[in-house]
């Protein structure tokens, strides 16, 4: 898996929001370079879907008490992901929703 930092996803779209610095330098999958950028308010949305039919979003919310939230759709249906928190200490992985 190929990775990429969270500032450089902000980078590559522009986005000038401020997030907790262990955050900048979290490893995301690279996929979400070519996602759809959506902007509601001040929140942002980026989707990709992966040539295994898989659906990635990545929900990045810089007022909100859970910044960043990665949410996979998998062909099944089933829904996994993570929400980073605003410590490195508070991830949240999520399995069953």
């Amino acid at each position: 898996m190929i990775s990429m930092i969270l500032r450089e996803l902000l980078d590559h779209f522009n986005i000038e929001e401020s997030f907790p610095n262990y955050l900048l330098e979290q490893s995301f999958n690279e996929v979400f370079l070519d996602g759809k950028l959506s902007k509601i308010d001040n929140n942002y949305k980026i989707v990709v879907k992966t040539r295994q039919d898989v659906t990635h979003q990545m929900f990045l919310k810089p007022d909100e008490e859970y910044p960043v939230l990665i949410l996979s759709e998998l062909p099944n249906g089933s829904l996994n992901g993570m929400k980073f928190g605003l410590t490195k200490d508070d991830v949240t992985y999520i399995s069953e929703l």
